[in-house]
């Protein structure tokens, strides 16, 4: 009778280490003619909040709750992750925007930045820290990628390229108003973004909404969960190093 228990445990065991082997190192297509292995590099399970800088406007909130980080925004909200991050990248989290009849419950706004950085202040979270409070504005002056998930009250998806100097075109290609991309409350996105070299890819739920050539990429910065008067959860944080696969 032990004997029948013991195995199965023995399997489930193996399986879930497996499981996060996979989740740790693997392979990944980006198109027809691009494969790369990745390798995580930082695991982030909201203990607490030491790699994480926020940057708010008065009435909101970011706090942890129950392994998960919990923004309540009222007039705007940044939320930086402390270490800076080199492409190739990929960075991958799961949030869910909530619509249960709460002051901020509003469905809009699951945003990001990736790769900022602040070519007028030599040390981002020090001179330049105080002039930024979480006003969409104030963000104006980094060089970085963007993406506005659902962004004018759930009906717009855009991607930007900010360039350091007030600059943020938008391209009609990635000014997107279907439905399928937009969001769905209550609802986990598990959202992924890429950096590989001139390759910039946003996913959701394994749907690629932006697929972007970037003939000068941005090489380095700093990622930050980005919005505005509405109520987020986030977790499963985790952050990969690309690199391409060899040829044999």
């Amino acid at each position: 009778m032990k004997r029948l228990v013991f195995l199965p445990l023995l399997l489930i065991f193996g399986l879930h280490n497996l499981l996060v082997a996979r989740e740790q190192q693997g392979r990944l297509t980006l198109n027809d003619t691009l494969e790369v292995n990745y390798s995580l590099i930082h695991r982030e399970e909201f203990n607490d909040l030491d790699h994480w800088k926020a940057e708010q406007q008065p009435g909101g909130t970011v706090v942890l709750n129950g392994g998960r980080l919990e923004i309540e925004d009222k007039a705007g909200c940044t939320v930086w992750f402390d270490k800076q991050l080199h492409q190739p990248v990929m960075i991958e989290f799961t949030a869910t925007v909530i619509d249960e009849g709460g002051p901020q419950d509003r469905v809009s706004d699951l945003n990001c930045f990736w790769l900022a950085t602040d070519p007028w202040h030599t040390n981002f979270f020090g001179d330049a820290h105080p002039h930024r409070a979480g006003k969409f504005s104030q963000y104006d002056s980094l060089k970085l990628y963007y993406v506005g998930l659902g962004g004018h009250n759930n009906t717009k998806t855009r991607f930007r390229r900010y360039s350091g100097d007030g600059q943020k075109p938008l391209l009609p290609a990635h000014d997107l108003s279907d439905e399928a991309y937009l969001i769905v409350p209550n609802v986990p996105n598990r959202i992924r973004i890429i950096v590989f070299t001139t390759t910039i890819q946003y996913w959701r739920n394994e749907q690629l909404i932006f697929n972007v050539y970037d003939a000068s990429p941005y090489d380095s910065g700093y990622f930050a969960f980005r919005t505005v008067n509405n109520h987020l959860f986030i977790d499963d944080f985790n952050v990969y190093e690309l690199s391409k696969m060899d040829v044999p």
